[in-house]
């Protein structure tokens, strides 16, 4: 078995994405809510991570856009988030490790954190909107 190392380059990038998301497409709980709102959309889907997590862990800044407004109005709870986080984790700690592979499980928990909090904010407040 080889050593573990470090996320360092695009392609490093893409095994995780691909790897993670092949992990949800494949789970029985969360799996069901990504089908349901990506579709036959996942190669866009896909493109789309690659870009947020090359900006977010090589700091090549290619993604563009409000990550929280997609996500605003899914139906999930905090089990949901809990599962997205378990999978992920575990991805993460299976194919790296790291400063750049703790970068990602910070990032992602910290992003399940805020867009679990928004959602619940929005459902209970649903005359508001995010800013665009």
């Amino acid at each position: 078995m080889s050593e573990l190392r470090d996320i360092e380059s695009l392609d490093d990038v893409k095994f995780l994405v691909d790897t993670f998301y092949g992990k949800v497409r494949k789970d029985e709980f969360i799996g069901p809510i990504f089908d349901d709102v990506i579709q036959d959309r996942w190669s866009e889907h896909l493109e789309k991570m690659y870009r947020f997590w090359q900006t977010v862990l090589l700091g090549e800044h290619t993604y563009t856009g409000r990550p929280f407004v997609p996500h605003m109005k899914l139906p999930v709870e905090k089990e949901h988030f809990d599962r997205w986080l378990e999978l992920f984790f575990e991805t993460v700690d299976e194919l790296y490790t790291g400063q750049k592979a703790e970068l990602a499980k910070w990032q992602g928990n910290r992003m399940a954190e805020m867009f679990q909090l928004k959602i619940d904010y929005f459902r209970k407040n649903s005359q508001q909107t995010p800013l665009l």
